[in-house]
């Protein structure tokens, strides 16, 4: 009987401590995540899953390049144990923020490491002298590398490792997600390069320098890029946008999607030319398959304009 009792009562601790570990295991915090903006946000979703706590600072359809941190924004860095970036200089306002959140432990993911930007690919045509603020300057290169899936499979990359550089123990989910979002991605390269491989050396022009890595990757010519101040243009700056237009003798001619601009349609149709919506992804849904939703939208877009 005192055999039995005392093998009962390690029994029962044993349970207990068992018990114990799995609470400890289940109560063990998510690495948090910060992401910049929308295109990072749905890469490191696609890689996170479940297994972290993921969330953007520049909520979709906000304007990333002259964005200004709040005070959400130091307060989400200060509690985050990673930070996810493009890199390329585009988050400006990340210097300040970041410094203000005072967060020591904060590991910072440049999405864009070891990506050779380009930049001066196409010639700016400035209608009007421009506000400072809407001149997107870009030091570092154009910044616009998610654009690109072939890029983009080496910003998924980055991430991954970052991610499992802070959080080994879920090492096997991170590499398990990245490679079926890699899958897909080069899934969709394969399609850019079927569809528009019909279509070499189509020449376009947009209003937003945001498409270069495309034009580069599948042999297609971003022209120019016609600069449009937000303010009222006079008869005499709208004409010189026609004339700019028509220099390059284009066949296609994009604009963000959503943009409801009287002027892109008037010169549309003094130009005889389309005009269509090219998405930079910077707003969307945040499911991590918005993604090849609207580069195959871009893709159908680009197919059609350029025929």
């Amino acid at each position: 009987m005192i055999l039995s009792a005392v093998y009962g009562c390690n029994k029962t601790n044993s349970s207990e401590s068992v018990k114990t570990e799995q609470t400890s295991a289940q109560k063990s915090p998510k690495t948090k995540v910060v992401t910049t903006f929308l295109p990072v946000y749905l890469f490191t979703k696609a890689v996170a899953g479940d297994v972290a706590d993921v969330d953007i600072l520049v909520k979709p359809g906000t304007e990333v390049h002259e964005y200004q941190g709040t005070p959400a924004n130091v307060k989400a860095i200060a509690t985050a144990n990673v930070l996810v970036k493009n890199g390329l200089g585009l988050e400006g306002f990340l210097t300040d923020t970041v410094k203000n959140a005072q967060n020591t432990k904060l590991v910072e993911i440049d999405a864009s490491k070891g990506i050779k930007a380009i930049n001066g690919i196409s010639p700016i045509e400035e209608i009007a002298k421009a506000e400072k603020d809407h001149n997107h300057e870009h030091a570092e290169g154009n910044p616009h590398v998610w654009l690109d899936p072939v890029l983009a499979k080496q910003q998924v990359i980055n991430i991954r490792d970052g991610l499992i550089a802070v959080d080994a123990g879920n090492k096997s989910t991170y590499e398990a997600n990245a490679a079926a979002y890699i899958k897909e991605l080069e899934s969709l390269n394969n399609e850019f390069q079927q569809t528009l491989q019909k279509t070499p050396n189509c020449t376009f022009i947009t209003f937003h320098d945001a498409f270069p890595y495309i034009a580069k990757r599948y042999n297609l010519k971003q022209s120019a890029v016609v600069e449009i101040p937000e303010d009222q243009l006079s008869p005499t700056d709208i004409q010189k946008v026609v004339n700019a237009v028509k220099k390059y003798k284009v066949k296609a001619l994009f604009s963000e999607p959503g943009v409801d601009n009287k002027l892109f349609t008037s010169l549309s149709k003094d130009l005889n030319l389309t005009l269509r919506p090219l998405d930079s992804l910077e707003n969307g849904e945040t499911d991590p398959e918005y993604y090849f939703k609207a580069m195959k939208s871009n893709l159908q877009t680009l197919a059609t304009a350029c025929k």
